[in-house]
């Protein structure tokens, strides 16, 4: 596959370095839905891009969910702000796999998103792996979907980890929900 102009593909070496690297949150005042993952992988953190891995399915059940209209590559996160979404993580350290993540950095995690919604005010969050909202906010038997709990007083959506090592949900599943939220949260 040919790269567009303007992208670029991660050497190894730099994936290698990009151990414990942090990326920026896509992030500002006005946003209506912050969008939060678990932690940046390796490739996402060589190319400072969130979900930046070709195989991870974000991007996808985002225009599959109707909240872009056309297929956006990572490259144009920042294009998300225009229509109010914002991305963040609750671990901001890159990892090769989520699960080098410790339960004690997930908890933290959760303090800090706290922190951000009340910053920047989303209407709403959704957090992006229902494994590990279980075990950052304590709530073991969360199910996906709407939450009964608000955080910083933001709606509380969990969805599936779009990661393309979590075999149980395909981007058509993804799509439903990720459609599911969009009129939870932009409905008129």
């Amino acid at each position: 596959m040919k790269i567009p102009l303007g992208f670029w593909k991660p050497s190894k070496d730099q994936i290698a370095l990009a151990v414990n690297k942090q990326i920026p949150d896509v992030i500002a005042p006005g946003i209506k839905l912050l969008f939060c993952g678990i932690n940046p992988g390796l490739y996402t953190a060589a190319i400072e891009k969130h979900f930046g891995r070709p195989g991870n399915r974000f991007w996808p059940a985002l225009f599959a969910g109707g909240f872009t209209p056309r297929l956006f590559s990572p490259f144009e996160q920042h294009l998300l702000l225009l229509d109010y979404i914002g991305i963040t993580n609750l671990v901001n350290r890159a990892t090769a796999r989520a699960d080098e993540v410790e339960d004690n950095e997930l908890q933290k995690g959760a303090e800090i998103l706290s922190e951000k919604i009340a910053k920047y005010k989303p209407e709403a969050v959704a957090i992006l792996g229902i494994t590990t909202y279980r075990t950052a906010f304590k709530k073991p038997k969360a199910k996906l979907g709407l939450q009964e709990d608000t955080i910083s007083g933001a709606k509380l959506w969990v969805l599936p980890n779009p990661s393309g090592l979590n075999a149980h949900f395909q981007i058509k599943e993804l799509g439903l929900l990720f459609t599911q939220l969009k009129s939870g949260v932009f409905a008129q």
